[in-house]
């Protein structure tokens, strides 16, 4: 296997971890006794121990050798896993997603691996390429837990996980070696708000990922309860994941445009469509037609959004790769959580409608940040090589290289 197809696999396979419960959140919360209103915890407590890892954890990318830190993170992902398969209580099912979310963000650490084995001309594509499998991995992990669950139970997608988890551990492509930052582990995590506070690039598209994800997660975390209502099966359910799938083979090619100079185009009209989406998912009660054209719309415009955030936002500190990926996506997770318990408590209030005008006003946000962004002068538009050299997060500290 291609180490490029390699990595996206990888990816995939680490962020499905996050997703699995989605479809399977009715089902979880009768199995603990949680009512319909809160079972959006699941995720929520999830996308939280995401945050912090990509706080504490995402930037050691920076600092340690990269395969063995992504070695080791799937060691431990797969540990999690296993205490969420054995869960026998609410209490231990938490603790056990907090961890698999804390962990998971293996995930970015992959795509900062794959982006710095790749030329400048070439990482678009490999950010694409990744971003892909990573959106792939979101939308097939509620196919794959819904069929799963059908089958054998909800607990058995997470322990089919963990095997995949070490197999991944043991076979991770090698690398050359890398440079690598001098920076202690405090200023590595204080350097990251330096980056947020110089680097306006980063903060935009930071705010966008929170608005895209937010709206995302509104759709995926909350499709699973009117489908229930409608009497559909687990497998029927995460079907829908597998329609959603074909708007992510868009990633790829954003990812080419971006290299070409077209990014701000292409986030432009994808913010555009994600919005318009929600126009056609908001008939989802009267039609699974509508909710399987709305789906795949939305994915397409998330997917391109999210490659060519990270392809624009990657060459403003290519040393500080880890931190850039990790600082944004901390947004992404939050965004995430907010739309996942935001949704399904609207869900028992206001019905899908409620819920389809929550998913269009984070769509309205993605575009707000979006248009005002093309009349700036961005700091990513300098060549890749040049970069500032001031303050903890600016300064290129004297890097070392390492074998991985």
């Amino acid at each position: 296997m291609k180490p490029r197809l390699y990595l996206a696999v990888s990816a995939a396979i680490a962020v499905s971890t996050v997703y699995f419960a989605q479809p399977l959140l009715v089902t979880m919360g009768q199995d603990l006794g949680l009512s319909t209103s809160t079972v959006g915890v699941f995720v929520t407590v999830t996308q939280i121990g995401y945050v912090l890892g990509l706080f504490f954890l995402v930037p050691l990318g920076d600092r340690l050798p990269r395969r063995r830190l992504i070695r080791t993170q799937f060691v431990l992902l797969a540990g999690a896993l296993l205490i969420v398969g054995f869960a026998q209580n609410a209490v231990m099912l938490l603790i056990g997603l907090a961890a698999v979310g804390g962990l998971a963000v293996v995930t970015q650490s992959v795509v900062a691996f794959g982006a710095s084995l790749s030329a400048p001309a070439e990482r678009g594509r490999t950010v694409g390429a990744i971003t892909t499998g990573v959106v792939l991995g979101i939308l097939l992990a509620r196919t794959a837990s819904g069929a799963l669950t059908d089958v054998a139970g909800w607990r058995a997608i997470y322990l089919v996980a963990c095997a995949l988890c070490l197999l991944i551990a043991a076979t991770l492509v090698k690398s050359p070696p890398q440079p690598r930052t001098d920076l202690s582990y405090g200023a590595l995590l204080r350097s990251i708000i330096d980056l947020w506070r110089e680097e306006p690039l980063f903060r935009i598209t930071g705010l966008r990922a929170f608005f895209i994800f937010a709206s995302f997660s509104t759709l995926w975390s909350a499709v699973a309860l009117p489908l229930t209502d409608e009497g559909l099966s687990h497998t029927a359910i995460g079907a829908f994941g597998l329609i959603g799938a074909a708007g992510a083979i868009v990633s790829g090619p954003a990812g080419r445009l971006a290299d070409r100079g077209f990014g701000q185009r292409v986030t432009l009209i994808a913010a555009l469509l994600l919005v318009a989406s929600w126009a056609v998912i908001v008939w989802t009660p009267k039609s699974l037609l509508a909710l399987a054209i709305g789906a795949v719309v939305l994915d397409l415009a998330t997917g391109a959004i999210h490659v060519t955030n990270q392809s624009r936002i990657y060459p403003l500190r290519p040393d500080a790769g880890s931190r850039l990926i990790g600082g944004y996506m901390i947004f992404y997770s939050i965004g995430s959580g907010l739309g996942a318990i935001a949704s399904t408590w609207l869900y028992v209030r206001a019905g899908w409608t409620g819920v389809s005008v929550l998913g269009a006003a984070f769509g309205i946000g993605a575009l707000l940040t979006t248009v005002p962004a093309g009349r700036r002068t961005s700091r990513a538009s300098r060549p890749s090589g040049s970069s500032p050299s001031r303050s903890s997060g600016s300064r290129r500290p004297a890097a070392r290289t390492s074998g991985s």
